[in-house]
């Protein structure tokens, strides 16, 4: 009875499927909170510690809200992430005197369950010949982004014992104003946006079953009650939150009808829909590795943030740097998400792609002003963005040398313009989304190429040069004709002409008002054909290789090898001015560009890039092994890829790794999904089809991984031992395959096995390649 009256609590059988924590470990506590995180795109709950008796039952939690920004005082405040006030405190007591952990099983832990999206912990306690075990349960509805659910259990094994149980009121940030406080709900509004946020709280507290009554004449949110051997104490808290824009009515009415309507149904209800959705979203995107449990939990611990962290209901947010379990960067948006999150999105859940590519759009303003305001045409993003798209970027920081300096990069990093762009268009490939092609994603490149058109100026060498910009890597800052920039911005300005021409044939009335709107004329697309021709690429055609930016190859070489084993970035063993006029790379730049666009590398400039420049990298970021993995494991080299994979997975899985306060790395976390999918199942999209060109390493022996591709579902398998490529269509219309080079027809509901070749083929088609996108 007393087992199966916690199993609730118990931690999922499977260790592939869960992440543990046992003990108390006040150095690594606040990474834990960032790993154990939940998070359903609209609330992020970081992850508490493990019960103890009398203090506050998990400590002081933090709760994010998405797009629930505020602006605090001084010039170079900037738009941060508010947190909501804590709603998971409670306190609970046992009786007098000091109870202590069980010395068989007592202590305190607390478990992820990655398959239901909910984190359960327990300890067990002791005193006087009592007994008692604690579980405690929480989670934020994936089927109602709104609401929250706790579970507070105590089980009395032996003896008997007085419980207490009380709620605690949490003050709420500062920004945060009240504008109305009752019993079961409160409403505040930030300080200087105006943005309202409601919360209602519905607690119970049962004994067996039995409603229990709080005490005449004790504090609020306060329940005591005498249980004996074998009964069970169970206290369940529902919360409501909603959002409210300035001008809209009060959302605590909102709040208070989604919790009535919870309360009625219970809280099993709202478990039980809880772990439905996240059924839904793991036969989407669970990928199984065979022959490395490690690879494999990696992938799924992306998989629960990457799931976790999207909103396919709101089109006004995206997913910041750190999603919703951290603070750092104060929740801004970056480049991370259209490159190293929207081809998981668009892959396995392309409503969720959608949305975050709405946004963009909906923040097209904000990026028109930008350029404007620096005197370009057309539309540059902001390097941060927060809810309006305006640019957030702070102008200064305070270095590792605890000197105030420059934040250039809301200047001079724009290669993220063209970053939304490929977003766009691989959406467009990938989904075929006509609606949303002609009503937001042709806007949105024709801005970008206007803008890239504008930026590339055209100099007496009769070539087009991007001056002044800061390329991925960042440690080199105002430098000229940035290979990545200047490639990418081609690109752009290419994609742009073909969105007009799209737009022209498939929707000529809708591209005579969009054209009238935006002052758009046959003579200015037209020109961009000749703009894209001249921009300076950087690119050595006898030697094959890409120069990072103009001047790089002079700057002073430097031996990272005889730094291997640092524990500090090498700006800060280097300085700042000497990395500057040095060769180390911060991250990933012409290796990104060559993960991104390997179509625009010669035939053979690949390896000569790869093997020139990943030497040079110091991987400063988190962003950084993820795109040498992806390049790596194209290039067949697939020992070398894996490596960048472990490297990968180590930045949020690593036992060395203490210093995740600030959130998990969601483009880390994106970065893995890529070199499975993307690299290692060498998966690729064409005009008409899928492609596949399996290369996996030693120790995988087998991969498989499920797809959507133009309203299609997918199931492929790839088996190294047996040598066999399946592939199989679970829904949607018959299309092809393309494999080692043929083509093979998917009928609805078939399998199709083809034999692997002994020596894996050259890569059909460039990963993701810019197909038309025509469905």
């Amino acid at each position: 009875m007393t087992r199966s009256a916690l199993t609730l609590f118990d931690p999922i059988a499977d260790p592939a499927w869960r992440l543990d924590a046992v003990g108390d470990d006040a150095l690594r506590e606040s990474s834990r909170q960032s790993r154990f995180a939940l998070s359903n795109g609209l609330l992020g709950v970081r992850g508490g510690c493990a019960p103890s008796q009398g203090d506050p039952f998990g400590t002081a939690s933090r709760t994010l809200v998405a797009g629930l920004f505020d602006t605090g005082e001084g010039a170079d405040a900037v738009p941060t992430l508010i947190p909501a006030p804590d709603w998971l405190q409670v306190r609970l007591t046992l009786g007098e005197g000091t109870w202590v952990r069980d010395a068989a099983d007592g202590e305190p832990f607390h478990s992820l369950d990655m398959k239901r999206g909910l984190l359960a912990g327990g300890c067990r306690l002791s005193h006087d010949g009592a007994v008692v075990r604690v579980g405690a349960l929480r989670l934020v509805s994936a089927h109602q982004r709104s609401l929250g659910l706790q579970i507070l259990r105590v089980v009395v094994e032996t003896g008997e014992c007085e419980i207490g149980i009380q709620t605690l009121a949490a003050w709420p940030d500062p920004a945060l104003l009240p504008e109305r406080q009752e019993a079961d709900v409160a409403v505040w509004r930030t300080r200087r946006s105006h943005r309202r946020l409601a919360m209602a709280e519905a607690v119970a507290v049962r004994i067996d079953g039995v409603l229990l009554v709080p005490p005449a004449g004790s504090s609020p949110g306060f329940w005591t009650a005498r249980a004996g051997e074998g009964q069970v104490t169970e206290f369940v808290r529902l919360v409501a939150f909603q959002v409210g824009d300035p001008d809209a009515p009060s959302p605590g009415p909102a709040a208070i009808a989604a919790l009535e309507t919870t309360t009625r149904l219970g809280w099993r209800a709202v478990l039980e829909d809880h772990e439905a959705a996240w059924v839904g979203r793991w036969a989407a995107s669970d990928i199984r590795i065979d022959g490395d449990p490690e690879a494999e939990r990696a992938l799924r611990f992306a998989a629960y943030h990457l799931n976790g962290a999207a909103n396919p209901e709101d089109e006004t947010v995206s997913i910041a740097a750190r999603g919703l379990t951290g603070p750092d960067y104060a929740g801004h948006v970056f480049w991370d998400t259209e490159i190293f999150l929207l081809p998981f999105y668009s892959l396995t859940w392309p409503v969720a792609a959608r949305a975050l590519l709405m946004y963009r759009f909906h923040t097209l303003d904000g990026a028109r002003a930008k350029a404007e305001r620096l005197g370009w045409r057309g539309a540059l993003y902001a390097w941060e963005s927060a809810d309006t798209g305006a640019e957030v970027t702070p102008d200064h920081a305070v270095g590792p040398d605890r000197r105030v300096v420059d934040i250039l990069s809301g200047v001079q990093e724009q290669h993220i313009s063209a970053d939304v762009a490929y977003a766009v268009w691989h959406y467009w490939t990938i989904t075929g989304d006509a609606a949303f092609m002609r009503d937001a994603g042709i806007e949105i490149l024709l801005e970008t190429a206007r803008f890239w058109a504008s930026r590339a100026i055209l100099e007496d060498d009769g070539r087009r040069h991007i001056r002044g910009v800061i390329g991925p890597d960042e440690y080199h800052d105002g430098v000229d004709d940035n290979a990545f920039t200047n490639v990418m911005a081609r690109w752009t300005i290419e994609r742009g002409l073909a969105a007009a021409a799209l737009m022209t044939e498939r929707w000529p009335q809708p591209w005579a008002e969009l054209s009238g709107r935006l002052g758009f004329d046959a003579g200015e697309i037209e020109a961009w054909a000749d703009v894209a021709a001249a921009i300076e690429t950087g690119l050595d055609p006898d030697a094959g290789l890409f120069e990072q930016f103009e001047g790089y190859s002079g700057l002073e070489p430097i031996d990272l090898d005889l730094y291997a084993g640092r524990s500090v970035p090498m700006d800060v063993v280097l300085g700042r001015e000497r990395t500057r006029r040095s060769q180390v790379i911060k991250q990933a730049d012409v290796i990104a560009l060559l993960a991104q666009l390997p179509e625009v590398f010669p035939a053979g400039a690949d390896a000569v890039n790869f093997d020139h420049y990943a030497p040079r990298c110091s991987h400063g970021s988190s962003l950084s092994t993820a795109m040498h993995g992806l390049a790596a494991a194209r290039l067949g080299r697939t020992e070398t890829a894996l490596d960048y994979f472990r490297r990968t997975a180590a930045i949020d899985l690593g036992d060395t790794t203490a210093a995740l306060a600030g959130g998990v790395h969601m483009a880390a976390l994106g970065g893995l999904w890529m070199m499975a999918v993307l690299g290692f199942a060498g998966v690729s999209f064409r005009d008409d089809g899928i492609g596949l060109n399996p290369q996996l390493p030693d120790r995988w022996t087998g991969l498989r991984a499920p797809l959507q591709w133009r309203g299609r579902r997918l199931a492929i398998a790839i088996d190294r031992v047996g040598r066999a490529l399946s592939i199989r269509l679970d829904a949607g219309e018959a299309m092809t395959v393309h494999a080692y080079g043929a083509g093979y027809r998917l009928k609805p509901g078939e399998t199709r096995v083809i034999p692997m070749p002994r020596s894996p083929a050259a890569p059909s088609a460039p990963i993701l390649s810019p197909a038309s996108g025509t469905s």
